[in-house]
């Protein structure tokens, strides 16, 4: 990392924390900042224990843990792609990890695990998909682009259908999953990202040394060493897996894979994908809209926010590549 790469993930992990306290400090049960860090290190009384670590914790980590996966996934794929819009909720592996999961709950009416499961199968299997059919001796980022907007149009499309004919309480709680939200989540939804994201975090940073060699083109990458199609489908496996545990967890929350990375580019102006930045401003951005979607938008889905603020920073984002 460039020592200005660094300045920007320290300052970004101090505005996490403090927004992080904000987060843990309001609410019904109302903590002063202090008496939340006091309880994080222990010394907490029984009533800030409560609202501090058993109510209000688990979703600002599950938070944290979905940003900074949706962050670092959204960085490989628009470096794979070269493109800007090149991120899994545009070319379409969040509508196939959505239908997976939707699938396991309107047709299977199976678990919270299940889903999860289903999310990432779903994920891999538009991935494996988008791939073959961007193919073209070797995949282009404006073709796979191209391709991915299809593919997550026919699998939007799905998505409806699955809920229209589906009965009234599977439709409800199928919803509330497919807009992408943190209500009623817990230690127990907890463990499954936070593992899944010990062996994916390592993964991506191990395939991050061949982004930057393959963003100069393929002749070029090949040129010096890297195995071509071999290294693009390591990261793209272990890119869809990042953003299928993100949606296993919280549902689809759009854009923040978009956003995350451009504006981590721009705060560090490196070269490269900058992974560990991206995932500093995913985690940041899911923490700050879900605050500011409970307190400030009367307790509405993190997904709704996101997708407010993601849309006109797609609209600002296209104008300015008119």
């Amino acid at each position: 990392m460039t020592r200005r790469s660094l300045s920007v993930s320290v300052v970004l992990v101090a505005v996490i924390f403090a927004i992080g306290v904000l987060a843990l400090g309001t609410g019904a049960i109302p903590v002063a900042p202090l008496d939340v860090v006091r309880t994080l290190l222990g010394n907490g009384s029984r009533i800030t224990n409560f609202a501090v670590l058993d109510l209000r914790l688990p979703r600002v980590l599950i938070a944290l843990a979905v940003g900074a996966a949706l962050g670092m996934s959204g960085a490989v794929f628009q470096s794979l792609s070269r493109n800007a819009l090149g991120s899994p909720d545009i070319i379409g592996f969040n509508y196939g990890a959505a239908t997976g999961g939707l699938l396991v709950i309107l047709v299977f009416g199976g678990s919270a695990t299940s889903v999860s499961v289903g999310a990432l199968v779903g994920g891999l299997v538009t991935a494996v998909l988008v791939y073959v059919l961007a193919w073209q001796r070797g995949v282009r980022g404006l073709r796979l682009v191209l391709v991915g907007i299809g593919v997550s149009a026919i699998l939007q499309a799905v998505n409806f259908y699955l809920i229209v004919n589906a009965g009234v309480a599977d439709v409800t709680r199928a919803t509330v999953w497919l807009t992408g939200s943190l209500n009623n989540l817990g230690w127990p939804q907890l463990w499954p990202p936070v593992i899944a994201l010990v062996v994916l975090v390592p993964a991506l940073l191990f395939g991050a040394r061949w982004l930057e060699m393959l963003e100069m083109g393929d002749d070029a990458a090949r040129a010096l060493g890297v195995p071509v199609e071999g290294s693009r489908v390591y990261l793209l496996v272990v890119g869809t897996a990042a953003c299928a545990v993100a949606t296993a967890a919280a549902g689809p929350i759009a854009f923040v894979a978009l956003i995350a990375p451009q504006v981590a580019k721009r705060l560090t102006r490196a070269s490269g994908a900058g992974l560990l930045p991206a995932a500093w401003v995913g985690a940041l951005l899911v923490l700050a809209a879900d605050f500011s979607a409970q307190r400030f938008a009367g307790n509405l889905p993190v997904g709704v926010a996101t997708g407010a603020l993601g849309g006109v920073y797609l609209g600002w984002l296209l104008w300015r590549k008119r």
